[in-house]
């Protein structure tokens, strides 16, 4: 479980694919946090985007349902581009398992879609400081097999951005070729790369990897 150094919250990139919610968190996080700066992007990959161009927000507000991200692995991807942001799930998912899950994989916090303006005002207020926040009563589950789980997101955490494509088109059921094929490079290459991943992830074949991507999903959460 990872806690931001504390900073004030003056700059939030939201990440949403609905335009109305995004629209309208941006506007609530001005009042009630008097934000100065809200970006938004719609994916996981725009995301990525604006983290590389910066400047870097003091916030991420990242929706875990987005249609370019896979259970959690979203959430991994923001958090290495941007470290030293607090980043706070904002989802209509709100599962224990899931929240604990999230919270394990790096997130500063947990507010569901539905929550009143005091509940983010709350939030920005407890982020800022460097600690996690999820609402009054709101119960998380510690998921069977936590410390599995952990070890799971370090060793996903270690793969290189190229080497997390190649272990989703595995997960698809994409032999070497295709693979190649479609991030146009040598088969050799991709080779090489699933030797790594195997080697990263403690695993000794490809069905074993894709069970260890697969970990992160919020349907194996939820099986908890």
């Amino acid at each position: 479980m990872n806690q931001t150094p504390s900073r004030p919250i003056a700059s939030v990139l939201i990440v949403e694919d609905h335009p109305l919610f995004s629209d309208a968190l941006s506007i609530t996080l001005q009042i009630v946090g008097g934000i100065s700066s809200v970006r938004t992007s719609s994916s996981i990959a725009e995301c990525l985007g604006q983290l590389a161009l910066g400047p870097q927000p003091d916030a991420v507000f990242l929706d875990l349902n987005l249609p370019d991200a896979d259970g959690l692995d979203g959430l991994l991807k923001v958090r290495k581009a941007a470290p030293d942001a607090a980043l706070l799930i904002v989802s209509s998912l709100t599962s224990p398992a899931i929240v604990s899950a999230a919270i394990e994989f790096g997130a500063s916090g947990y507010v569901p879609k539905h929550s009143q303006r005091q509940v983010f005002q709350d939030a920005l207020a407890r982020i800022g400081r460097g600690e996690i926040y999820l609402p009054d009563g709101f119960a998380t589950a510690e998921p069977a097999g936590a410390k599995p789980l952990a070890l799971t997101r370090d060793r996903l955490e270690s793969l290189t951005a190229q080497q997390s494509k190649i272990l989703s088109l595995i997960s698809e059921g994409k032999l070497n070729k295709q693979i190649a094929h479609d991030l146009d490079i040598a088969e050799s290459t991709v080779k090489a790369h699933v030797t790594v991943i195997m080697r990263k992830l403690g695993v000794q074949n490809r069905t074993q990897a894709v069970l260890a991507a697969q970990a992160a999903r919020f349907d194996s959460l939820a099986a908890r």
